[in-house]
């Protein structure tokens, strides 16, 4: 048995990987939620891609229960908009201003997930893009 090199395996791993690019996956596609202003900024509210949904963060303003509703909402009808629901939601990533404050909103949070919730991680930040967010929810689905 001839042993293999390093490079010899990522050669043929690269070569493996050029083959499987023969037929390249369709280009992905962008959803609005408020098209003037993401345009505006430069970016899609959601990227569809194969069989994943890509949320872009949707953010809420004003007391965090409020702010947080109001993000969970707008995450709906993105899901609504491209035939999902809260149930296709795989990994949520939560920005806010104030930690704590969003650790109280955990019964709101639940309400839209119900029993199937997605790995999920929650970051502090000193602040989001505009200074009256304190919170922002960025979400990925699969279409199962």
């Amino acid at each position: 048995m001839t042993p293999i090199r390093g490079w010899q395996l990522f050669g043929a791993i690269v070569v493996a990987s050029a083959a499987g690019c023969a037929s390249a996956p369709p280009a992905a596609t962008c959803y609005h939620l408020n098209e003037s202003v993401e345009t505006n900024i430069g970016f899609c509210q959601a990227v569809r891609s194969g069989n994943t949904l890509y949320v872009s963060g949707t953010v809420g303003a004003g007391e965090m229960s409020e702010a947080t509703r109001k993000a969970y909402d707008n995450l709906r009808k993105t899901l609504e908009e491209n035939g999902l629901t809260f149930a296709n939601v795989v990994k949520e990533t939560v920005y806010t201003t104030d930690i704590e404050e969003f650790k109280k909103t955990g019964g709101i949070r639940k309400s839209y997930y119900g029993t199937k919730l997605p790995a999920a991680t929650w970051v502090e930040v000193r602040r989001l893009f505009q200074p009256q967010f304190v919170v922002e929810i960025e979400i990925t689905a699969e279409y199962r």
